[in-house]
């Protein structure tokens, strides 16, 4: 794929162990030049844990928007960017929520915010599930996982009460496919 829009210099203006920001000074294809800022992470996963007409949900505390939300497990291991998706997918299953699957499937990847973030996320369908005890780390203190039927979900995202567009995505996603 050609690029459309030429990076002419890049710097980084800040870095932390979960991101990195830079902005690059660029040239369009009409000549117009411009700045991007960028924020850079590594993707991570998004698993839908279904049994038994039952979805499991966490809920927990995002400070950027002081609030609590139920949300689809997610997550990513900063120590380890490069790490198979699958085997990061089994490991935040259980870590959120305790649960272990006899089958994790892929179902897609998707782009979090592409208009200024390079972070994906790929979605897994897991079932089989036995439950083998939360791993939680510190960053999810106060996390609770809950299962709720699957028409419950669908209600709690059209009152508005799911907030993150992931997890909506990855509903939508998921009803398309036929996995709900």
């Amino acid at each position: 794929m050609s690029e459309e829009i030429e990076c002419l210099s890049s710097r980084v203006v800040y870095q932390n162990r979960w991101l990195r920001v830079r902005e690059d000074q660029v040239r369009r294809p009409s000549g117009h030049r411009g700045i991007y800022g960028v924020v850079e992470k590594p993707d991570f996963v998004v698993i839908a844990p279904i049994q038994d007409g039952m979805v499991y949900l966490v809920e927990q505390y995002r400070y950027p928007v002081a609030g609590r939300y139920w949300e689809l497990p997610q997550g990513s291991w900063e120590d380890t960017p490069g790490a198979d998706p699958e085997a990061l997918a089994a490991g935040e299953l259980r870590e959120e929520t305790g649960l272990v699957a006899s089958s994790i499937r892929p179902v897609g990847h998707l782009f979090l915010a592409y208009g200024f973030c390079s972070q994906g996320y790929h979605v897994f369908h897991a079932t089989g599930l036995g439950f083998a005890g939360e791993q939680r780390d510190a960053e999810e203190e106060g996390l609770v996982a809950k299962a709720f039927p699957l028409a419950e979900v669908e209600a709690m995202i059209c009152r508005g009460e799911i907030k993150d567009a992931t997890t909506v995505a990855v509903w939508g996603l998921l009803k398309m496919k036929g996995l709900l």
